[in-house]
């Protein structure tokens, strides 16, 4: 079924005349156009891109099933909306601003209803076509860490690993990464989201990078950590707990299973080590076209997994004044269990 006809269903099921769409990752997941200004406008039996002159070529070349609706001097967007639609208009609010709504709400005889999560639902479950440009970006993330394994060493910068990474990326055909690049070196591993810094990395030290590009769309997460120079007995010991989590909780994902169950399986192992306090963030994410989609594997979130779904496994364990470790591989969950995306090998590298 395409994702039209699944729209129009859903319209249907929610008693929608009409459905507006203004999500940038959502106009390009249901028409594939990628312009910066743009809205769709779906009815039960017509399809529209409004836009302006900048984007008419565009639209023609990545949206033809769409019919485009000019907006120019004549015809505004809320002209144009309430004359292509009547009825029930669905929104998506939490993408509106309070002055869209009243100017629409002051021209659009009908009711506004919200569309909460209406398209993101339907963008939890990837269709082949999105898993194979998965795949792929996750590829180029793979190739590239190998590379920088050669080239990483001690009296480089954060930002000197960073920008390396950024140029592999796009030699190997990325648009750019998906999510500007950790790289926590020595105490600052301690920081979750330590993105890059001009401080110099030491022998001895854990480095922590967590990067991912966008291919044709659709986007890649992984995090190595790896030690400059050997390794000390604490540095190895906390590795050796967090990949413990991680791979006890790859071994319970399967369809059906809770989100909530899969984030428990490695939270415990961490808290039986004596480290509960130093896992704060949720065990992962799914991912697609943005880089945090739902589900989550958190405990505060309970989805039984299915099949289609591209989530993240990241357990850490950060420790003021020390460090940290985070190992993270994205997964596809099958028919039968799930496929790791990523490659590269997860053991205590020592560089």
């Amino acid at each position: 079924m395409d994702r039209l006809t699944r729209v129009r269903r859903k319209m249907k099921e929610t008693s929608l005349d009409a459905a507006l769409f203004y999500k940038p990752e959502n106009l390009f997941y249901l028409s594939g156009f990628t312009g910066s200004s743009g809205f769709l406008l779906i009815t039960p039996s017509q399809s529209y891109i409004l836009t302006d002159f900048r984007y008419f070529s565009q639209v023609k070349e990545q949206s033809p099933d769409f019919e485009l609706a000019a907006l120019d001097d004549s015809h505004t967007l809320y002209d144009l909306i309430s004359r292509l639609t009547k009825g029930s208009l669905g929104i998506e609010e939490e993408h509106m601003s309070v002055e869209f709504y009243e100017k629409l709400k002051a021209v659009f005889p009908g009711e506004m209803l919200p569309m909460k999560q209406f398209i993101e639902d339907l963008r939890m479950i990837k269709d082949e076509k999105e898993l194979l440009l998965m795949q792929r970006a996750q590829d180029i993330a793979d190739e590239t860490y190998l590379e920088i394994l050669d080239i990483v060493s001690a009296g480089m910068t954060e930002e000197d690993l960073s920008q390396e990474i950024y140029l592999r990326l796009r030699k190997k055909g990325a648009s750019g990464t998906s999510f500007e690049t950790i790289v926590a070196s020595g105490v600052r591993g301690a920081l979750p989201h330590g993105i890059a810094s001009d401080k110099i990395m030491q022998r001895g030290e854990l480095v922590t990078i967590d990067f991912g590009c966008i291919y044709k769309g659709y986007c890649s997460d992984m995090t190595r950590t790896f030690a400059l120079g050997r390794a000390d007995d604490q540095q190895r010991e906390i590795y050796e707990i967090v990949l413990e989590a991680q791979l006890a909780a790859m071994d319970v994902i399967k369809p059906g299973v809770s989100t909530q169950v899969v984030d428990k399986t490695a939270r415990d192992i961490i808290a039986g080590y004596g480290y509960a306090q130093n896992f704060g963030h949720g065990l992962g994410h799914s991912l697609g076209i943005a880089i945090h989609e739902n589900p989550r594997f958190s405990p505060m979130c309970d989805i039984a997994l299915e099949p289609g779904m591209v989530m993240t496994n990241e357990p850490g364990i950060y420790i003021e004044d020390f460090g940290g470790v985070r190992i993270e591989d994205s997964l596809v969950v099958t028919e039968d269990g799930h496929r790791i995306m990523a490659r590269s090998p997860k053991e205590l590298i020592e560089v």
